[in-house]
């Protein structure tokens, strides 16, 4: 008896050391992958709608060709693009090369997640501020460039960002004060 009970304490303590392990390599599965310099806009080529930032001369932005690791609920901040011409997302979209409604629920997520145009056209369900919503992804969030014309002169985007149309927020609830960024979870729908 008293050599099972060792054996059960055993087996237990190896497997909390092995998911000890998991836990720790999954949390540093996404290490930044270098720094990009800011470059100073030219007049008029940064859109800030949607409170966009634009790249500060000089200043070093965080790159990364990963994202955290995707699960049933994937944790994520939501913020806030225009797909349309002329908007704050820049050119066309990646999936496609058109543009979208701002009443049309559509994403882009950050490059590790969009994993080279795999998720082109899928949906996610998107969940925050109690309510859920079904949208389509249509672009990448870059996170591994910015700061120059092909990113409107904007910074890379995190690593763990969904990038959503106004038809996400106003489908989630969000009053329009409250829009630009919301802690949210994901998956694939």
């Amino acid at each position: 008896m008293k050599g099972k009970l060792c054996l059960s304490v055993l087996l237990l303590i190896t497997l909390n050391l092995i998911s000890n392990i998991v836990l720790e390599v999954e949390a540093q599965a996404c290490n930044p992958s270098g720094k990009v310099r800011g470059r100073k806009p030219p007049p008029g080529q940064c859109n800030t709608e949607n409170d966009s930032d634009c790249c500060k001369q000089g200043k070093m932005y965080t790159i990364y060709k990963c994202s955290p690791p995707v699960s049933s609920q994937t944790k994520a901040v939501l913020t806030i693009n225009s797909f349309q011409k002329g908007g704050d997302g820049g050119g066309p979209s990646e999936c496609d090369n058109q543009y979208h409604s701002d009443d049309t629920p559509v994403v882009a997520l950050s490059t590790g997640w969009f994993n080279h145009e795999s998720r082109c056209h899928k949906n996610i369900t998107i969940s925050g501020n109690g309510r859920s919503v079904v949208a389509m992804v249509v672009d990448e969030c870059d996170s591994t460039m910015g700061c120059d014309s092909d990113h409107d002169y904007q910074p890379p985007c995190p690593n763990n960002i969904v990038d959503a149309s106004k038809a996400v927020w106003k489908a989630l609830g969000v009053p329009h004060s409250d829009w630009g960024e919301l802690d949210i979870v994901w998956s694939d729908a």
